[in-house]
């Protein structure tokens, strides 16, 4: 499974993309443990205190926003999905 990272979030991982493997049957959710797993520094980026996604964070499952068009981090995934997060961004 492929994780692409955005500006300060790859900044803290070292890459803008990341692969982690996760069992069949897999959720959005166990994708997201794995890369914390694998990367713990990047959980104070995008976790709050009760270790839910921050309302900032932008998290793509394939494009789309799984919590809009899909059943959030219960979505299900397959190996070649690609999921993505985002940091807030602003600029001029």
């Amino acid at each position: 499974m492929q994780w692409k990272l955005f500006a300060n979030l790859a900044e803290t991982v070292g890459d803008r993309n990341v692969t982690v493997d996760v069992e069949d049957g897999a959720t959005v959710g166990d994708a997201l443990d794995a890369l914390l797993a694998a990367h713990p520094t990047l959980e104070d980026d995008v976790l709050d205190e009760d270790g839910d996604l921050y309302d900032h964070i932008q998290l793509l499952h394939n494009g789309t926003n799984p919590f809009a068009e899909g059943d959030g981090l219960e979505t299900p995934v397959a190996a070649d999905d690609e999921l993505a997060l985002f940091p807030p961004v602003s600029g001029g």
